[in-house]
């Protein structure tokens, strides 16, 4: 019986993952955290301001107010190294945590990318990798089967296993104002995840799949210093409708920016933020950005609302 609970518990857990495309990371400014997303992709600090290097953290409670709902929290850095033709060299890393009830993963990744490009300040295309190791823990004292108010468990279960994406990316500058233009696709967990915990009180398992993600975007440069710029977030995983995010930011001319957008999940996004540092030649800077979600899917308002708040400070060197 303790068997079969396991494994009807997880079964419930999962399905819910994956109806919501949940079972990796999500984030309302995705932008920030592109090279979580793509190993490929080159950070929005070198495509809107020429700033070679990176490092960022962010925080993302998701649904506050419901018991048991998902936290996120990243810490990030990016190199691309900018002098330098054919193929030029760009690496960084990432650790990742994140919780969802009594279920949750802490990963750590280092990246590395190839700029094939005749300049790689003008555009180019990009093929990355990134790999690392994951723990997967469940804290089996806080599942509770609801009828019951049985524990399911009373031992904790932790277990690492390898993570490996992989990316390709391209970006190219247009126009007379030097637009430019952006698009990637990646798979962040290429092996997937098939783990089963075993103790003296029985088993349970839990199985996470392959993610499938498309990110496009386009900064159209203002001659007053800001930009506008449209995004669109693809995500597929197998078993689950696709989930496209739609966003459109406005830099200002002061360093100020504001934006807005869409899920086809029935999310709304908002988001502002600031920029400070050199305001004519953006050598260095440091952006504090804030993100707001809210659901209108057929769950209803009640899932709550979702807070994000991002911090990166960039270099040129």
């Amino acid at each position: 019986m303790t068997r079969l609970k396991y494994k009807l518990l997880f079964l419930v857990l999962t399905v819910a993952a994956s109806l919501n495309a949940q079972q990796l990371s999500l984030f309302t400014q995705y932008r920030e955290n592109a090279t979580v997303i793509n190993p490929a992709a080159v950070e929005s600090d070198f495509l809107a301001f020429g700033q070679n290097i990176s490092f960022g953290a962010s925080y993302r409670a998701q649904w506050v107010g419901l018991e048991n709902a998902p936290t996120t929290q990243t810490l990030r850095g990016s190199y691309i190294h900018t002098r330098g033709s054919g193929v030029t060299f760009m690496a960084g890393g990432h650790v990742i945590n994140d919780q969802t009830g009594p279920t949750g993963f802490t990963g750590a990744y280092g990246r590395i990318a190839g700029i094939v490009s005749g300049d790689p300040e003008t555009g180019g295309f990009v093929v990355g990798l990134s790999a690392g190791a994951v723990n997967f823990r469940v804290d089996a004292s806080q599942i509770r089967l609801r009828e019951q108010g049985d524990i399911v468990g009373t031992t904790d279960q932790s277990q690492f296993f390898p993570d490996v994406g992989v990316g390709l990316y391209y970006y190219r500058m247009v126009g007379r104002n030097d637009n430019m233009i952006y698009g990637g696709l990646s798979v962040p967990q290429v092996f997937g995840l098939d783990l089963t915990f075993q103790n003296e009180e029985g088993e349970y398992s839990t199985k996470r799949v392959q993610h499938y993600y498309g990110m496009f975007g386009f900064y159209a440069f203002l001659n007053d210093n800001s930009f506008l710029e449209p995004s669109v977030w693809i995500k597929y995983t197998e078993g689950a409708p696709t989930n496209v995010d739609f966003n459109l930011r406005y830099f200002t001319p002061v360093n100020f920016w504001v934006g807005a957008g869409a899920s086809t999940a029935g999310n709304a996004h908002l988001e502002t933020g600031v920029m400070l540092g050199d305001l004519a030649g953006y050598e260095n800077t440091f952006r504090i950005g804030y993100g707001f979600d809210y659901s209108f899917s057929s769950f209803g308002p009640s899932a709550g609302a979702t807070h994000e708040i991002n911090l990166t400070m960039s270099l040129y060197r």
